[in-house]
């Protein structure tokens, strides 16, 4: 933590007053992430001690950079404590702002202007700056290699179908892992491969999409990224929205190169399903083999595009195991009710006056928080702010400039963060957080805001908010 304190004062000529770990570092990642700010000035800053991929991040990112690519701009690095500060894009992901943009499988138009506006960027990553990139720091491979796809088709053997209990015949799925392996490796692939391309490392600061998160990235062919994004297991998009992206996708790429959509097409389901067998090798080491249960709520919709495959797509080559290996996956009544077992954890986000009287909790579970917020800056006070809410810009504005409310906040969220790591490991359901303060208008409702656009970020946890006094007023 001091590399990174050192790193914002050299950076900012200021030291940082404010030091706020977030949700990221509760991820599958081991990388410790953290917010440094000084009034407006603020940073991200990155604790991870394998040396390679931070070397791997930060050329990539100066390199990107070059090509004007909108990724974030390097502030100062100290690899040898394993730390660097980096641009700040914000807390909306693009898999935060789907989510607050659909209805089920209605998806608002705002949403797929900014998923439209990524895969038409994706191209520049893989032809335009691809072409004069470093390999050379590349880690842990150079190329999605046969090497690679070796370990991403052993972790998902061993890691998600072992733990499963899903029968297979060892040899036989070795020899159509071989013949899928040589498919694969027939496509062109002299491309860069972000590797990670998914709702989760794409920010939206001021609705402009920003890119995360591709220190893995190595050589290798064009399909791969964009399946991952279109096949993001929880992202869920819906079959017909998948094609329009495709479609868009491919026309931004025939800017970059001579584009054959046929021989595009040929190569692309199959690494459809690499990815997704990545996914799962994912899953079920953190979710089966370390107990991380909340990752498993992801399975339920990697089975939903495996089905969907199944009945929708048929493969160049022939691959008799693992079709097999895969009826038998989403027919498993284990995995079907895997996500109910790991236990979805609805965390109610309220605002209210103490006027009225305390939230009850109607689900049972008697536990949760209530915070008091009537000792912050009340907007309330002032005429300009009285007809407003703590939804609108205005009030939102004027508490985010207060100190003692970006404390306040900073102290709730790293407590209900704790509680919802203690509470998903336990198993448990439900957990209520409310905010009061005196009118149940401004304060209460901007922090119950806040909290709710922070959680919606996180793995396993579905949000519910309500603003109390606020839909009285409109019943």
């Amino acid at each position: 933590m001091d590399a990174l304190q050192q790193l914002f004062q050299q950076h900012f000529r200021v030291p940082a007053d404010r030091v706020q770990p977030l949700q990221g570092q509760l991820s599958g990642s081991g990388r410790k992430i953290i917010r440094l700010s000084n009034g407006a000035l603020s940073a991200i800053g990155i604790l991870y001690d394998v040396r390679e991929e931070n070397v791997a991040f930060l050329e990539f990112s100066r390199h990107f950079h070059r090509h004007r690519l909108p990724v974030p701009e390097i502030y100062g690095e100290q690899l040898s404590h394993g730390a660097y500060l980096e641009q700040d894009l914000g807390d909306t992901t693009l898999f935060e702002f789907l989510s607050r943009n659909r209805s089920g499988a209605e998806i608002a138009a705002p949403a797929l202007e900014a998923y439209q506006q990524v895969v038409g960027i994706l191209p520049r990553f893989q032809v335009e700056a691809g072409r004069d990139l470093n390999y050379k720091v590349c880690y842990p491979r150079a190329s999605f290699d046969r090497q690679s796809i070796a370990w991403d088709l052993n972790y998902f053997k061993y890691y998600f179908l072992r733990l499963a209990g899903i029968p297979f015949n060892e040899q036989a799925l070795e020899d159509d892992f071989s013949r899928l392996t040589k498919f694969l490796l027939s496509a062109a692939r002299d491309y860069f491969l972000y590797r990670d391309f998914q709702s989760r490392n794409i920010m939206l600061p001021e609705g402009n999409p920003h890119f995360l998160d591709y220190q893995g990235g190595r050589k290798g062919a064009l399909q791969y990224d964009i399946a991952s994004l279109l096949y993001d297991a929880k992202a869920d998009l819906p079959p017909q929205v998948r094609q329009q992206l495709l479609d868009r996708y491919l026309d931004s790429l025939a800017n970059f190169v001579t584009l054959d959509r046929a021989e595009f097409m040929r190569y692309y389901y199959a690494y459809v399903y690499v990815r997704i067998l990545q996914a799962l090798g994912a899953y079920g080491f953190r979710g089966f083999y370390e107990r991380k249960t909340h990752f498993l709520q992801s399975v339920p919709y990697a089975l939903r595009n495996i089905r969907w495959l199944l009945h929708n797509v048929e493969l160049p080559i022939a691959l008799p195991t693992l079709t097999e290996a895969f009826r038998n996956m989403v027919a498993s009544e284990k995995l079907q009710g895997v996500a109910s077992a790991a236990g979805q954890l609805t965390v109610r986000v309220n605002s209210f006056s103490f006027h009225r009287g305390l939230p009850t909790d109607e689900t049972g579970n008697g536990g949760g928080f209530i915070f008091d917020g009537r000792s912050l800056p009340n907007p309330g006070r002032e005429d300009r702010f009285k007809p407003l809410t703590g939804k609108d810009a205005p009030v939102i504005e004027y508490l985010d400039q207060q100190e003692s409310v970006r404390q306040f906040l900073a102290s709730v969220i790293a407590l209900v963060d704790s509680s919802i790591a203690n509470y998903q490991s336990r198993g448990f359901r439900h957990l209520l957080v409310s905010f009061g303060c005196t009118g149940g208008q401004h304060r209460s409702v901007y922090l119950a805001e806040q909290l709710a656009k922070h959680l919606r970020n996180s793995n396993g946890v579905e949000v519910i908010l309500h603003h109390r006094e606020l839909e009285k007023q409109t019943a």
